[in-house]
């Protein structure tokens, strides 16, 4: 955000604020959900842009419809033949699925059908605003169309709504049941977001609080149930969790919580971010083997069939 522009709302909310702060509250969540602009930021943005473009250039794009938004789907290694395990791909906030292509690319490589996502409000996929409730409901849809997948992966943001979607926190949105998670790069709780916004742009705590009352009757939940360590419990799907200790944008002591979760493993990947972490050729070629490798829970249902 610019910092005129910063400072005009700063100015809009602090003058709202005292006088309607219902209004002003709910101004600041509509705020809080706009997307950023699809155009990249600069040279180096642009040509990541358009290399992630000529990656997926051979991917089938598939629009479909989840609640009032237009997502767009990108399909990859989708020849018929014997049964692929599908693998879900979810970017994060302010991304795309061209920017982060060389993940869905690399795991179709090891053999998956791979559907990787433009959240709305981003890519291809219609609308200007996005919440996570909005991200679980077109999670869901896209299982229910494409699916259901064998495994789902998630950068940031998508990684958390991902993860919220498993431990059911939206009621009346479903939820899925793949069998492993991963995210990367992905806040463990909620909380911080809405701090870190109210403090940006100078909400009051009167403000701050109605904003957050707004955004869990939007969201049917309260904020407290938008912690992924307790839905990652209820889920108990086997999670492999990646960051970075030098991530600048979600504190390494998210990923840290997870130690709390007997399904999770947490895998650093110290050096690469927040965004780099995601593109990683390391990086990928973990999550692949997480996602292939064969559990124990599977092996017990082969010898069972078997015997």
């Amino acid at each position: 955000m610019a910092k005129f522009g910063l400072k005009v709302i700063r100015f809009g909310f602090a003058s709202l604020g005292p006088l309607y702060p219902r209004l002003a509250a709910s101004l600041a969540f509509k705020l809080f959900c706009l997307t950023p602009s699809r155009r990249p930021k600069g040279h180096k943005a642009a040509a990541m842009q358009a290399e992630g473009l000529r990656k997926l250039a051979s991917a089938r794009k598939i629009p479909f419809q989840a609640g009032r938004s237009t997502v767009m789907s990108y399909h990859l290694n989708t020849e018929t033949g014997a049964r692929k395990p599908r693998w879900l791909v979810v970017h994060g906030w302010g991304s795309n699925a061209a920017y982060i292509a060389s993940l869905p690319v690399g795991l179709a490589e090891a053999g998956a059908h791979v559907v990787a996502l433009d959240l709305p409000g981003h890519g291809l996929s219609s609308g200007r605003s996005l919440n996570m409730k909005q991200a679980a409901e077109v999670i869901v849809q896209a299982d229910r169309q494409f699916g259901p997948f064998d495994a789902v992966v998630g950068h940031s943001f998508g990684g958390a709504s991902l993860l919220l979607t498993l431990g059911k926190v939206f009621k009346g949105v479903g939820t899925i049941s793949p069998a492993k998670a991963v995210v990367i790069g992905s806040p463990s709780h909620i909380q911080w977001i809405f701090d870190g916004f109210a403090r940006m742009v100078g909400l009051s705590p009167k403000v701050r609080e109605l904003m957050i009352h707004y955004a869990e009757k939007i969201a049917g939940a309260p904020l407290d149930d938008f912690d992924t360590i307790a839905a990652a419990t209820r889920s108990s799907t086997p999670l492999l969790v990646i960051h970075a200790e030098d991530d600048k944008e979600v504190a390494a002591e998210h990923a840290r919580r997870f130690g709390e979760v007997d399904t999770a493993k947490v895998h650093w990947a110290n050096g690469l971010g927040h965004r780099r972490i995601v593109s990683d050729a390391g990086v990928i070629s973990t999550i692949a083997q997480f996602l292939t490798a064969e559990t124990a829970a599977s092996r017990a249902e082969g010898k069972d069939a078997a015997a």
